[in-house]
Parts: C-alpha cells; structure tokens; sequence
C-alpha cells in the first residue's frame, strides 16, 4: 500500500511541484520581505490560498531573476527550505505538459533534450540533402542565389507553411487553456499597453531594483535580460525579414534572390547576428548559473531551445554567405533542417515558456487594475 506523506511535513522532493509552490508562497505570504522584486509578490499578496489555477499563473509570472533567493532568509539549508526559483521553474514545466494541444502531446516535453533537438535538425537535413542529391545535386554550378532553382518555391511553401501553422496552432491552444483556467476578467488597453511594454522590456530580468539577476554568485548583472533581448529581437527581425520577403514575392511581384542593401537582407542578417550573440550567451550563463536558481533536470530543454535557435542562425547566415557559390543547396538542406526542427518542436518545447509568460503578464496587468478581494496590504 502506497504511503501518503502530509504537505506539511513532506520534503520539497516528495511533494508535487504544484504543492510545493503553495507551501512556499505561504511562507512568502507571512514574510512579504521581498514584495518589491517582481510581480509574483504583490500577485501572491492578493491570495491567501494557492489552488492549482493560481500556481501555474503565478509560476509562470516568475522570470526565474533569482532576487529573492538571494535575499531570503528561509532558503536551504534553512529548514523551511524556501527556494521560489526552482519550485516555479518546476510547476512551469507541467504547465507546458499540462496545457499541451492535442493532450497526447505533453509527452513530447519528456523529450524535448538538447540531444532531440540535435538529432531532429540534422535528420532533416540530411533528408532534405538526400532529395536535393536525387533531384539536382548538392554540388552545382553557381545559381547567383537564386535557391528556388534548387527547391521550387511552391514546394519551399508547401513543405514549411503546415509544420508553422500546426505550431502557431497548438501553442496558441495551449495558452488559451491556460487562460480558461482562471481568467482575470475583461482586459483594457492600459493593462494590454502595460503586458506588452513588460514583454518586450524583459522588466522583471532586472531583479526588481534595475541591476539585473544572480548569475553563479551574489552580483548582480544585466548579462541574462541582454542576451534575451538578442535573441528574441533577433527572432522577431528574423520573422520580419521573411514576412517582408513574402509580401516582395505575392504582392509586389519580386521574387528572390534579394541584393544584400535590400529590407528582407538587411533585416535577416541583423537577426541571424542577434540569434548568435543572444542563445550563445544564453547558453554560457546556462552552464554557469548556481543549480538553485532553478531545475537542473530542465537544463537539457533550455539548451535544445538554444541549439536550435543558434543553429538556425548560423546556417542563415552560411546560406547567405556562400548562396553564389556551388555549394548553396548543401548549406539550404542545412538551413532548412534547422528551421524545421525549431517549428516542430516550438509547441513542445521550451519556446513555449515566452508564450504562457506573455499571458500571464497580461493576466498581472489586468489583475492589479482590479480592487483585491482581501483588501490587505497596499494593493
């Protein structure tokens, strides 16, 4: 017969994530010392119960900055053992499992590895690499970029635009659950105004008093929110370039290759430079950060994220280097194996972790507009 171990009195590991984070907050709730580093506090302070609904939200309000870790004075070895980072990071990791469209889909998360994520791009690269060897050769006389004489556009299209749109699909499923679960009542366009300006500044990667996050000591250091900053600004120039390059080709009747002075060029090229500097730093501060500022055991999720974001910039930029050379459809079979792989695994991987944080900013904005049903504190 199975043993029931009381929350009360169960270790941090014997306890579900979910239970753990309730047992930590109500700690944090009869403190309230560290009510000035991000939201998670004040939202927290709105609650005297934690129901799982209020977890997930509040878990993935948390951008893991390490603040209060450093500051409390309940963290391990304490026999409280207080570790807010971690036992967010783990109740993050079964919002995405547990939100996850279609639901069989939450055991891809198990797998979502640096090793998968690896093995996956360079599967599809080398089945893209094998089509274009039977169809034209990887090896070929210079083609002035233009890469449809190598892969027909309408293909290009009809191979990508499906594995993107599922994507876009199941992500955007999976977050409007997580939002079902507890909604926080009609939004305004000065809570939308305030969750979009927090999202796109990384607000709550500055520790709560602007000097930034604890890396693999006590400093202080703006190192994380800036490598983010690369990397999502490198994606989104990245998305800009080929929306632009998509409206060149449909609407203006210009189809590629583009002249590097040209937007789409431009733009791709100062994405892909941001997509290297960013996971690269990313990866960096990953293998150095101090264990407890969050789940060891998701440090593989985060590196695959990484893998594959670097390696679709550095391959972007190889194609575009080399596209006038003999050698473009082996650095195109690359580039698209990676870009592949990124859209197969956005959904079920840790990409997912900027969408539910986007909602659950949202739900802050909206939330902190509203009076508080306990008319405690400040709030």
């Amino acid at each position: 017969m199975r043993r029931v171990i009381p929350i009360a009195s169960a270790t941090p590991a014997q306890r579900s994530p979910v239970d753990e984070v309730a047992r930590v907050l109500q700690i944090c709730n009869a403190c309230r010392y560290c009510e000035g580093f991000c939201a998670v506090f004040p939202a927290m302070a709105r609650r005297l119960e934690f129901p799982a609904a209020d977890v997930h939200y509040l878990a993935n309000l948390c951008h893991q900055c390490g603040a209060c870790l450093h500051a409390c004075q309940y963290a391990p070895p304490h026999e409280f053992a207080v570790n807010v980072p971690r036992a967010m990071a783990r109740v993050r990791a079964t919002t995405y499992a547990d939100f996850a469209w279609p639901a069989p889909a939450a055991r891809l998360y198990r797998r979502a590895g640096l090793t998968v994520a690896l093995a996956l791009a360079a599967s599809l690269a080398l089945f893209i690499a094998l089509v274009l060897a039977l169809t034209g050769g990887l090896w070929h006389a210079p083609l002035a970029g233009n890469f449809y004489a190598v892969l027909p556009h309408g293909l290009m299209v009809w191979l990508f635009a499906p594995v993107f749109g599922w994507a876009l699909l199941a992500l955007g499923l999976g977050v409007a659950r997580f939002w079902r679960l507890a909604p926080p009542g009609a939004s305004s366009a000065d809570a939308l105004g305030e969750a979009v300006s927090n999202a796109l500044q990384l607000k709550y990667l500055d520790g709560g008093h602007g000097q930034g996050c604890h890396d693999e000591d006590d400093r202080f250091t703006l190192r994380r929110r800036r490598f983010h900053h690369a990397t999502f600004y490198g994606f989104m120039a990245c998305f800009a370039a080929t929306v632009v390059a998509t409206g060149y080709h449909y609407l203006l009747g210009w189809p590629a290759p583009y002249p590097v002075t040209s937007l789409p060029v431009l733009l791709g090229t100062a994405g892909g430079l941001g997509l290297l500097v960013g996971p690269a730093g990313l990866a960096w501060l990953n293998l150095r950060r101090d264990p407890q500022q969050g789940e060891p055991s998701q440090r593989p999720m985060d590196l695959g994220l990484i893998a594959l974001l670097f390696g679709t910039s550095a391959t972007g930029l190889a194609l575009l280097a080399g596209r006038d050379t003999g050698a473009m459809a082996l650095l195109l079979a690359l580039h698209l194996g990676c870009v592949m792989a990124l859209f197969i695994t956005m959904p079920y991987g840790k990409f997912a972790h900027g969408a539910y944080r986007a909602a659950a900013l949202l739900k802050w904005a909206i939330e902190r507009r509203l009076p508080s049903r306990l008319r405690l504190g400040s709030e």
